[in-house]
């Protein structure tokens, strides 16, 4: 039976999990979404959808109850208050928040120190993703990982890579120092250029607050401090464009690497 009701308890229960007031669930809309959280066997514990839509609905309909899950079909006009989007896809999922763990192997770690702003925070992981990176660890005041817009931005990585969460400088030191890591972190008077760093040994990268960078505290705990030149006249780059830099840099030291030691392996 569809719902007509934005007062339906079902409603009302979809827009406190959209709004964070449910902690262990969170709320994924849109269809690419949806498939990427069904990918990645995710717990979904409701579905909302409009009447009729495209194949790529109706096969993830099908996918749903063939899990079990209960899928509603909601009024146009109901779906619309409660998508957390100018043009929703017509298709909402509440599912159980994905347990923090820890990756088993790392060699690129990325940390996050009070960044704030959802659409920095799921691009940093949307590129975290691609570099290669082991996995995340969130400082305390940084933005939900798994909240809507943070998802949206991140394109279901936020789903796959492993996301920690550290309280406080203590916390990141002695997280980097189990997992044999050395501490680096952004910084606009960094005394090493972040491409003269050796990234091929184990590394956490720490990026700051969008207005105030890292936090003087963690800086004075880093083993590295890197800097990005810039042109005369620059003051800094925005906190997700910093990281594609360092995180690809990364990426191609170790590629580099990798065709070095297989050259020699194949002599």
């Amino acid at each position: 039976m569809e719902i007509r009701s934005r007062d339906n308890e079902r409603i009302r229960h979809a827009r406190r999990v959209r709004d964070g007031r449910e902690d262990r669930l969170i709320f994924v809309e849109g269809l690419r979404l949806a498939e990427e959280c069904l990918r990645s066997g995710l717990e979904v514990t409701m579905a909302f959808h409009r009447a009729g839509g495209e194949e790529r609905q109706q096969r993830l309909l099908a996918d749903l109850a063939g899990r079990g899950v209960a899928c509603h079909e909601v009024a146009t006009a109901v779906l619309e208050t409660l998508s957390d989007t100018v043009q929703g896809q017509g298709m909402i999922l509440l599912a159980r928040r994905p347990e923090a763990v820890a990756p088993e192997k790392a060699r690129l770690v990325l940390g996050l120190d009070r960044v704030q702003d959802p659409g920095n925070l799921g691009t940093l992981l949307r590129t975290a993703e691609a570099a290669g990176v082991d996995g995340v660890v969130l400082l305390a005041g940084c933005a939900d990982v798994y909240s809507p817009k943070v998802l949206r931005a991140s394109m279901g990585a936020a789903f796959r890579l492993p996301v920690l969460a550290a309280a406080d400088a203590d916390a990141l030191q002695s997280l980097a120092g189990r997992m044999g890591l050395a501490l680096a972190a952004a910084a606009v008077a960094g005394e090493c250029a972040y491409d003269a760093h050796e990234w091929c040994k184990p590394t956490l990268l720490v990026l700051g607050n969008e207005a105030n960078g890292v936090s003087p505290e963690l800086l004075a705990r880093c083993d590295h401090r890197l800097r990005i030149p810039l042109a005369h006249g620059v003051e800094s780059l925005n906190v997700a464009a910093a990281g594609a830099v360092m995180l690809f840099e990364a990426a191609r030291q170790r590629r580099v690497s990798a065709a070095h030691q297989g050259a020699q392996g194949g002599q």
